[in-house]
């Protein structure tokens, strides 16, 4: 009983845990995942500011709102402390727990080393993230950047910046939180206090991918560390020979994960831990991919919802006018032969008819977008000048 309140614990402080850190993410949109995420991250606050102001007054209500600013509208170092806390506690967890069984019968002694490189890349990537050039517009720069990519006139057009006070160049967009404009803007990413833009989405990718390839591999690391245990102690022989369970995987399954509950919880809770962080790893760096392959950003995927929304209620409400004006031509009409009930029943509406086109004229193809994403704006104009030079 001890080890499946174990279990639900872990499970639990998991659930919370991811609800927090990945909550807002697009796929978890409408879950309870999202709505769990809602409570922790402005939910219990608003009680504790309605306490706080109830208890200390206006006083205590702005020290709290002070710090509210500092957290959360300006840049700030939390979140990506927070990342390396939980980065470097989960290894050293499975350092402390796992160590002294590396070599084991299924690994080798070079994965005590493997591990380490591979989390010292996860935080390479994260420092180029954090610390790059997402492509920062200014008056110095913005000539290059309004040449990169023509208005579409459709979710961007010509205008200034009223913030930087010079052009707004397309797909740009000005970050609040950071407060300067910044170059094919995708958004303003918190774990790595930085936006990500032209310059620094390559870099983005590779510390998701990379992140997810490390939960999946201390994952499948781990499983082997436990089942070179089983194969050590001889724990099927024991449970078959001495007491006379049947050799079969539906009857010794419980009597195993009994076992490694009492022996390796530390290990299962880990395990459990990365296949989560894998899956939602997952799940966000297909949402990224998709957005890279058909050459859009998440700033993008937002502005077209909104237009295609809007156009989808013009057309209706052109639709409805038409339909409006057909009926009252039917009724001036002295006579006309009266349609049957099928015929009118089965007739569609033109409601039906409404076709929302989203034409995305930055899409050029698999390979180009590609190559955008691999290659900033910066690069590939120095590179078409050289090339054009020597030609």
């Amino acid at each position: 009983m001890a080890e499946w309140l174990l279990v639900c614990h872990g499970l639990a402080t998991l659930l919370v845990l991811v609800s927090f850190l990945c909550g807002q993410w697009p796929i978890f949109q409408g879950t309870f995942i999202h709505r769990i995420h809602f409570f922790i991250t402005f939910g219990a606050y608003d009680y504790f500011r309605r306490f706080i102001h109830f208890v200390c007054g206006s006083r205590g209500s702005n020290a709290l709102l002070s710090v509210e600013y500092y957290c959360c509208d300006r840049p700030n170092p939390i979140i990506q402390l927070l990342y390396l806390i939980i980065i470097g506690g989960t290894y050293y967890f499975i350092a402390t727990s796992s160590f002294n069984y590396i070599p084991g019968y299924y690994l080798s002694g070079v994965h005590r080393y493997t591990s380490f490189l591979a989390v010292g890349v996860g935080i390479l990537f994260f420092l180029l993230t954090s610390f790059s050039d997402p492509g920062v517009v200014n008056s110095a720069n913005v000539s290059q950047y309004l040449s990169a990519y023509p208005y579409d006139n459709v979710i961007f057009s010509e205008k200034e910046c009223s913030t930087c006070k010079i052009p707004k160049p397309a797909r740009s967009k000005h970050c609040s939180i950071c407060d300067r404009c910044v170059a094919r803007f995708d958004h303003h990413c918190a774990w790595m206090n930085n936006c990500i833009g032209e310059r620094n989405t390559r870099y983005f990718m590779a510390f998701i991918l990379w992140h997810f390839l490390i939960c999946i591999y201390g994952l499948i690391a781990l499983a082997l560390v436990l089942a070179g245990r089983m194969k050590e102690l001889q724990v099927i022989h024991i449970l078959t020979a001495y007491y006379g369970i049947e050799n079969s995987f539906r009857k010794l399954a419980p009597f195993v994960v009994q076992w490694l509950l009492n022996a390796y919880n530390t290990q299962i809770l880990i395990m459990v831990f990365l296949a989560v962080i894998s899956l939602l790893l997952a799940g966000f760096f297909t949402y990224h991919a998709k957005l890279c392959l058909t050459n859009t950003t998440t700033n993008e995927s937002f502005k077209w919802q909104e237009h295609l929304s809007w156009q989808r209620k013009v057309n209706e409400a052109k639709a409805s006018a038409a339909a409006l004006k057909a009926s009252l031509g039917e009724l001036s009409e002295e006579r006309k032969p009266q349609e049957s009930k099928w015929k009118r029943y089965f007739r569609r509406s033109h409601l039906e008819e409404v076709k929302v086109v989203k034409n995305n004229m930055y899409d050029r193809g698999f390979l180009h977008n590609i190559y955008e994403v691999v290659v900033p704006f910066s690069t590939r104009r120095s590179f078409s000048v050289t090339k054009s030079k020597s030609g």
